[in-house]
């Protein structure tokens, strides 16, 4: 019979089993109408009270209290839970990605194995394995930077004494050389758009650079018709199956544009038209506040804009490119016109200008060829001058 013990003052319940060894549990709620109970063994009485209290401050804190045999799947289900909890510790579309790595590949894979016996081969053979199944190096590095993220939570709770992930090197990702639009298919393609109930959407995205979800996003009450500019302030996003408004990406995506005329123009006539769909719609008009809606006033789903942006494309008989190359198309449009890389990197809304840079440098090899040319005026040897009356000393 477990002979059970008096408790210390917050120890919780601690008790010696027949086969000699100490165990201990605490309480942590109610779940699906249960109360659960974790347990902890140990060789010795302050091996276990030791993990007691560990577990009874996590739980003051609101942290989950964790088993001895906590599994990778156990702990993962509990991080996600916990990004959740108020505040919110990511974006929604965020959360909803890392629950879709961790459902289908991180689970799968290494979901059995325990949180302490967790080491970097695991992580090794996992990121192999997704490679050679034939996912992206993309999305194996994603995986990765998930698996370490999640982690490194679990290094801040005191669960683990290490991040194996951190000891793996994740994928190299190649990323592809940008080629966006010259001027003439930009010009191409905005010509067969022309008079097109979306063609302001084309216009904002080619002419400001914004994202897909900025431009779907852009709301009357952040566009000023009167001084041509407009304020980048929402996203908008698929969240849960519904078209919903989010936070932008970053806080530098936060940021105010300066309308060229052309989509200045562009807009004036989108509103009169989106006022004669209005009257049109009658009760039926959803009023949203967004630029850019369906014929009812509700937000464009991305799909239905890429579907009209593939077609616009053929008919326009141009390079067929993605929307975000639009953004690409902006940046070097800007820079071939001389506008400094700061001013670009603030109009497309880069945290760090070191981004602008690494993306669109190699676009114009004739700045390089410039600076050489500059230096070669400042280190050129200078040819021997010649004396004055050498100069005008007639020959004998």
């Amino acid at each position: 019979m477990a002979t059970r013990k008096r408790r210390g003052d917050g120890e919780g319940s601690i008790y010696r089993d027949t086969d000699g060894r100490w165990r201990a549990s605490v309480d942590v709620g109610y779940r699906g109408g249960k109360r659960v109970r974790k347990k902890f063994t140990g060789a010795t009485r302050a091996e276990v009270a030791g993990k007691l209290t560990a577990a009874l401050r996590d739980q003051q804190l609101g942290l989950p209290v964790a088993r001895e045999r906590l599994t990778l799947a156990g702990f993962l289900s509990q991080w996600l839970e916990w990004l959740k909890t108020p505040p919110p510790k990511v974006r929604p579309r965020t959360l909803t990605s890392y629950g879709q790595l961790v459902t289908q590949h991180l689970i799968p894979a290494l979901g059995r194995i325990l949180l302490a016996k967790l080491g970097p081969k695991h992580v090794d053979s996992l990121l192999h394995e997704k490679t050679a199944s034939g996912l992206s190096a993309r999305t194996v590095q994603y995986l990765h930077a998930v698996l370490r993220r999640a982690l490194n939570q679990a290094l801040k709770w005191d669960l683990i004494p290490r991040n194996v992930v951190t000891l793996v090197d994740p994928p190299k990702v190649q990323r592809p050389e940008i080629q966006p639009w010259a001027p003439e298919e930009a010009r191409r393609f905005l010509a067969e758009v022309k008079g097109d109930r979306l063609e302001a959407i084309y216009s904002v995205a080619i002419s400001c650079g914004l994202r897909q979800g900025e431009a779907l996003g852009l709301q009357w009450q952040h566009v000023d018709l009167d001084n041509g500019v407009i304020q980048v302030r929402e996203q908008l996003q698929r969240i849960d199956g519904k078209l919903r408004l989010a936070d932008l990406k970053t806080d530098k995506s936060r940021r105010a544009i300066t309308l060229p005329a052309v989509t200045l123009s562009a807009l004036h006539t989108h509103r009169a038209r989106q006022e004669r769909e209005r009257q049109f719609a009658g009760a039926r008009w959803q009023d949203t506040g967004l630029v850019f809606t369906t014929t009812v006033g509700t937000g464009i789903d991305q799909r239905n804009l890429l579907r009209h942006f593939y077609a616009a494309i053929q008919r326009a008989g141009v390079r067929r490119v993605r929307w975000h190359d639009l953004r690409h198309c902006a940046a070097s449009l800007l820079l071939a016109q001389g506008v400094p890389m700061k001013a670009v990197a603030d109009t497309l809304g880069h945290s760090d200008i070191r981004l602008t840079m690494n993306l669109y440098a190699h676009l114009f090899p004739e700045a390089k060829r410039e600076i050489a040319e500059r230096m070669d005026a400042v280190l050129a040897p200078v040819a021997p001058s010649v004396a004055p009356e050498a100069a005008t000393r007639k020959p004998s």
